[in-house]
């Protein structure tokens, strides 16, 4: 069931994450990859490319994330 787990999965922006709004992030779970909408754990700017972990997991679609460094 571990694959189910979203809180700690490494993924990668997929649409720039603006300071203090909303982007998009493709994680790996459930055996493929879904897209989340995605939040930065401190209201910084993600452009798309970056990896990030997710640290947070608002049901049903939502994660926030920091990147992953």
């Amino acid at each position: 069931m571990s694959d189910h787990q979203v809180v700690g999965k490494i993924g990668r922006v997929t649409g720039a994450i603006r300071p203090g709004g909303v982007g998009e992030a493709i994680i790996p779970v459930r055996g493929s990859s879904e897209a989340f909408l995605a939040r930065s754990d401190h209201g910084e700017a993600i452009p798309a490319g970056a990896r990030v972990i997710v640290i947070e997991y608002l049901p049903p679609r939502t994660v926030i994330v920091a990147p992953d460094v």
